[in-house]
């Protein structure tokens, strides 16, 4: 690898004549085939979140692009020394950090499909199998989810499949905007009130931020304990009052299910019982586990979802399909497209003109989109509802299993209740409360911590251990005030054994915690 300027190569040495010839795509390609195979094969062995220091490949990649080209062997050796070091391994089988991003072969090749063609498909006549594929598989994974008809296109709703859970926010939000100042006059936008709990997903916020929604009018309603940290109808309408008093107008509510933190649910029939007195527009961020909605144990967390105007989920998450791959539903895709559209002259065609056919520019924020239906497609034809039902369901077992394990242990306690796929534990304060004393009461000298803030720290201290380690990866949660590891099943290689490992490391990082380390350093 190496970069020099053009008077000291020959300008015409090496280069390549056809960027896209076949011949040679065919040899790069299974070069690079054979790389990610070998990668997966041995992911297990690299350390799971990355160990490098920020600014790390800048000191290992020249200043300047290479002048004349350099030979796929060449790059894939360097991106195996300088890129792979740097990598999070998120389909490490010892990745149980965030959410999933869950891989498979299926999704992997509908990528390369995807990339393959090519196509912007914008509008219908830009490429009509993108189009209609996307209707078509929408429907059919609406169907598995059995979402009421009116969010399919056979029943005059339909989907769209965005980027992430933020453009979809984003979309549903704007919509809702417009609908409302088109009664009550734009110069009334700073009325508009937008409602989510403290749970809600902060892209709430941005996209209230982005279509012009005072942030004074922005509710994230605190949750209790007491409803497991779901958003309460009752403190919901509570705040509705006081803003339709205040002379305000309620507009938008997130509802979610699978909260970021800790995977609370939101009760949708209530909430969604509340917004239609108002004629508010709810949503629903099902973003994690509205993939579990496929299996019909789990369908229930989505009662009540007639009442709400969209629905989304992240295929890209815990449904096996690469990232990015949002799932959207709509009852009234005219009020995305009313918000949404432009017709351009050079856009114009006969196809768009017939009123037939769907332009999915009108649906979305950016004008160009990639054929992201083949993906699903591939997933969902070569896995089958019955095997993806499967491997849903072996996820939860898995946490399911290391939940039990948790509780096995009594220096350890379940801190939030499992819903799916994801367990909160932390170190009880009763195990290690007496060892903490003198160190959190004379802490920094100057800086005394309360018990509930000495164990939060003591955990916090614990889980970057654990992550230093390189041997697994977690995230956490603060909820209620209190710290909590969050262990989250979901990644495509992961089977029991590495659950038990994980398990296993976490129990000896504790007792060397505890052995040889002063927390609060």
């Amino acid at each position: 690898m190496g970069s020099l300027t053009s008077d000291q190569l020959d300008g015409n040495s090496g280069l390549v004549i056809n960027p896209l010839d076949p011949e040679e795509f065919r040899r790069q390609a299974h070069m690079v085939i054979d790389f990610i195979a070998d990668y997966y094969k041995n992911v297990d062995k690299y350390p799971v979140r990355s160990q490098v220091e920020p600014g790390y490949l800048r000191k290992r990649l020249p200043e300047c692009a290479p002048y004349n080209p350099e030979s796929m062997e060449t790059i894939l050796q360097d991106v195996q020394e300088h890129i792979v070091p740097g990598v999070t391994h998120w389909q490490s089988p010892n990745y149980f950090a965030y959410f999933p991003s869950s891989g498979s072969i299926a999704g992997f090749l509908g990528e390369m499909l995807s990339s393959g063609f090519n196509v912007v498909g914008f509008n219908w006549i830009s490429s009509p199998a993108a189009t209609e594929l996307e209707n078509i598989v929408m429907d059919w994974l609406g169907q598995m989810l059995k979402l009421p008809k009116s969010f399919l296109f056979s029943g005059n709703g339909g989907g769209v499949i965005q980027g992430t859970t933020c453009e979809a926010i984003l979309c549903t939000l704007t919509a809702a905007r417009d609908r409302v100042l088109n009664k009550i006059g734009r110069e009334n936008i700073s009325k508009l009130v937008v409602y989510g709990s403290d749970q809600t997903h902060c892209a709430l916020q941005k996209a209230a931020q982005i279509v012009g929604i005072d942030l004074k009018n922005f509710r994230a309603i605190k949750t209790t304990k007491s409803s497991s940290y779901g958003l309460s109808p009752d403190s919901l309408l509570t705040q509705i009052n006081l803003d339709v008093e205040a002379g305000l107008v309620p507009l938008f509510l997130c509802a979610t299910i699978g909260t970021t933190a800790i995977t609370a649910v939101d009760p949708l029939k209530p909430l969604c019982d509340v917004a239609k007195q108002f004629g508010i527009w709810v949503h629903v961020d099902a973003a994690y586990a509205g993939s579990a909605c496929i299996c019909p144990e789990f369908q229930h967390f989505i009662d009540g979802v007639e009442g709400a105007d969209s629905f989304s989920l992240n295929a890209h998450k815990w449904f096996f399909t690469t990232l990015d791959c949002c799932c959207l539903w709509v009852k009234d895709p005219s009020a995305l497209v009313s918000s949404l559209s432009t017709n351009p002259e050079y856009l114009k065609n006969k196809a768009t003109e017939s009123k037939q056919v769907v332009d999915y520019k009108d649906w979305q924020i950016t004008l160009s989109r990639r054929f992201r239906s083949l993906k699903l497609w591939l997933v969902i034809r070569n896995y089958g509802v019955a095997n993806l039902r499967h491997f849903l369901r072996s996820h939860v077992n898995m946490a399911k299993l290391f939940e039990r394990l948790v509780a096995s242990d009594k220096r350890f306690e379940i801190v939030f209740p499992r819903q799916f796929s994801v367990v909160c534990f932390r170190v009880s304060p009763s195990a290690v409360m007496d060892k903490l004393k003198p160190k959190y009461e004379n802490c920094h000298s100057q800086q005394l911590f309360t018990e509930e803030e000495a164990i939060n720290e003591f955990n916090r201290e614990l889980l970057e251990s654990i992550n230093a380690s390189g041997k697994a990866y977690m995230t956490h949660a603060v909820c209620g005030g209190i710290y909590a590891m969050r262990f989250a099943v979901g990644a495509t290689l992961t089977e029991e054994r590495h659950v038990m490992v994980a398990w296993t490391m976490v129990q000896e990082q504790l007792e060397a915690f505890l052995t040889t380390n002063t927390p609060f350093n």
